[in-house]
């Protein structure tokens, strides 16, 4: 097990190197590849969202990569593979999927959203079940994980399943400007293609792990997941059961990957990432962050440190944003909604800060806030 995830620990690291200030993304693609479920990467263009999978795909030896563009006219054959003709001769309707998704050990559609109805049920089952059907012919992919992109969400109804079937949402920015000297050069280095040694794993190894990760000992933050995604659910997070189920095995991945056999409660920290909506970002961030930040373990997930003391400063200025819309009125029943997911985010993030005369200035901003939101009900 340990060579197994020092490998894909090592690769993860290579990636991290290549694209600079994305750590998050990289390290939640891993998750996911551990898990076996899928990502979906959302950001404007320019983000380098296609060249991270790409280099990430590279690093698996012996797996077969598949990265197509969506348009509103992808036809099935584009993707699934044509109709074999020397089998269609024979009176057999028989897909040849030699070079096309359902051979892919890594898949990546950019533009998801693009996939029109003609697609849309095959590659549902693709990737809630890892089966491609088509007609009488039922074929297991071998697909270590699938990743979608876009730089919208979707606004079709239709598309609402689609989107669901991705159990991980990774917000991918630009990057700080702080790193922008940073970034400048490691794209040049990328551009001009300098050979560096590409660390590999085989795709084997990633299977084994996948299946370590099933058996992940999840006892020991079983009560708090629960109570997690009940409190998730009352904020108005629809998590349903399917998906409740599902991410204990983002929970497991986060422990395996850290080199140990149970999970311990910052590996809570994958649940920051599962929102459907822009609005849902930080009400996330605040309720699970303050769910982990009791936890001191040796062994925690780096992204789970990730959790920064607040800028009482900031903190005040988002008060003050809030305070304005609120008193421009009128608003409708979802602005108001809003507005009190945010202000509950913000009195969490007030909660940690240090220093008490600024918590508390802060803290009388929001009840005084909280009061009017009260009156006008």
């Amino acid at each position: 097990m340990n060579q197994n995830i020092n490998q894909l620990n090592t690769v993860l690291n290579y990636v991290k190197d290549t694209f600079v200030g994305k750590n998050d993304v990289v390290d939640l693609l891993g998750i996911c590849l551990l898990a076996r479920e899928n990502a979906f990467l959302y950001g404007p263009p320019g983000t380098a969202k296609s060249a991270i999978v790409r280099t990430l795909a590279k690093t698996v030896k012996d797996g077969k990569n598949f990265e197509y563009l969506l348009t509103r006219f992808t036809e099935p054959n584009e993707i699934f593979g044509p109709f074999d003709i020397r089998k269609l001769k024979e009176g057999e309707l028989l897909t040849n999927t030699e070079g096309m998704m359902p051979e892919a050990s890594m898949v990546f559609l950019d533009e998801i959203f693009n996939a029109n109805s003609a697609i849309l049920n095959s590659l549902l089952m693709a990737l809630n079940e890892k089966i491609f059907k088509r007609g009488k012919e039922t074929k297991h992919l071998p697909a270590l994980m699938f990743v979608g992109a876009s730089n919208v969400l979707p606004e079709d109804e239709a598309l609402n399943a689609l989107f669901d079937r991705f159990l991980v949402r990774i917000n991918v920015d630009y990057v700080n400007p702080e790193l922008l000297q940073q970034v400048l050069l490691a794209g040049r280095k990328l551009e001009n293609e300098e050979e560096t040694e590409i660390p590999e794993i085989h795709a084997d190894a990633i299977r084994q792990l996948q299946s370590l990760c099933r058996t992940i000992d999840l006892k020991p933050i079983y009560e708090v997941y629960l109570n997690t995604i009940m409190s998730l659910r009352n904020t108005g997070i629809a998590i349903s059961d399917r998906r409740a189920v599902k991410l204990q095995n983002l929970i497991a991945a986060s422990a395996l990957i850290c080199g140990r056999n149970e999970a311990v409660l910052s590996d809570l920290w994958v649940l920051k990432h599962i929102w459907d909506t822009e609005e849902q970002i930080e009400i996330l961030e605040g309720i699970i962050n303050r769910t982990i930040e009791k936890d001191d373990h040796p062994d925690s997930h780096p992204q789970a440190m990730q959790n920064k003391t607040p800028n009482p400063e900031e903190v005040m200025k988002d008060v003050k944003i809030l305070v304005e819309k609120w008193n421009v009125g009128p608003l409708s029943f979802e602005e108001q909604n809003v507005i009190k997911d945010k202000l509950r985010y913000l009195q969490t993030r007030c909660a940690w800060i240090r220093n008490p005369e600024q918590k508390q200035y802060i803290q009388q901003e929001i009840e005084t806030l909280w009061q009017k939101i009260l009156q006008s009900v």
